[in-house]
């Protein structure tokens, strides 16, 4: 099992996951976007590489349009 912190709510996954199959299943893949993991900003292009491990804190902040 995987328990990763994203914007401060706990979250739990029964295998491993990548940066990429979280933004999916929440609905974000594709959007503009923003990611901090554990205090580091994580690079688009890394994304689909990035396996979460059990403990990492994510920020997800996503940009929004308008005046």
């Amino acid at each position: 099992m995987v328990t990763l912190t994203v914007n401060g709510d706990p979250r739990v996954f029964e295998s491993p996951i990548t940066l990429a199959q979280l933004l999916d299943r929440m609905d974000l893949a594709g959007k503009r976007l923003a990611v901090e993991r554990n205090g580091d900003i994580v690079p688009r292009s890394r994304f689909g590489e990035l396996r979460l491990e059990s403990g990492d804190k994510l920020e997800i902040v996503v940009a929004v349009g308008g005046g």
